[in-house]
Parts: structure tokens; sequence; C-alpha cells
């Protein structure tokens, strides 16, 4: 087993990391009836690929003796605004510090890792990925 999830009440859910027991709480966004005072579970579904994306980058650059530190990914979750309700979008805009310098080989090669990383991949086709690269 992963994690556990509660519903608390209110449109709030507490989520558990079996083998760390860290947690984060949920909420349902404002536009359906929650409070928007967590991140809901669509925010959570666009941003663990950021992260997925920042991570998988993140190994690759190690191996190649780069300064990775300090490098940020922005992203904005688009919502469908047809039923079913979805995620129809993420846009990810990431950013590099100046203390990052690699060849252009070496940011091809991130590229290629952060855009098959495993969330990616796990991605229905129809969510609509916009990515940008500023190095």
């Amino acid at each position: 087993m992963t994690s556990t999830v509660i519903y608390k009440g209110n449109l709030r859910t507490e989520l558990t990391h079996l083998q760390s027991g860290s947690f984060i709480e949920t909420d349902a966004p404002t536009d359906n009836q929650g409070k928007g005072e967590r991140f809901s579970p669509t925010d959570l579904l666009a941003t663990s690929y950021g992260s997925c994306m920042i991570t998988t980058m993140a190994i690759r650059a190690a191996d190649m003796h780069l300064n990775f530190d300090d490098t940020k990914i922005e992203i904005t979750k688009i919502m469908s605004t047809d039923a079913p309700r979805r995620v129809a979008g993420i846009k990810a805009e990431l950013y590099f510090t100046e203390k990052f310098s690699a060849t252009d080989e070496q940011k091809e090669q991130l590229i290629r890792i952060a855009r098959s990383c495993p969330v990616e991949k796990s991605l229905h086709p129809d969510v609509k990925l916009d990515v940008h690269f500023h190095w």
C-alpha cells in the first residue's frame, strides 16, 4: 500500500504517505463548492507533473555534474470548460538559475528526460501539455 486518504468533512481530505508518515490535506477548489485553502486533487495532478519532471532532470543533472539547485517550474492547471470536469491542460515553465551551465547536448538530454517522466507518460493523451524551458 502506498497511501491512505481520509475524508475529514467540508470537502477536505487528509493524505498520508505510509512509508514516511508525512501527510498533506486537499480541499475542493472554490469553483467546485470548496474553500480552496489547500491544493485540490487536480492541483496535485498538475503539480505532480512538474515535480516529476524536475526530479528526473535533477537525477540526470547530478550524473552530469551540473548545478541544478534552485531550478524552478511554474505550473498552470487548465480545467475543461465542458463536461466532464477534468484537467484539459498543463502549462509548465521551467527556469534555470545563473549557476546552471550546460552544453546544448546536455540541455537536449534534460529535455528528453523531462518529457519522458513517469507522470507525463501516465497522463491521458487528451491533456494538452505546454512546456517551455528558459535557460
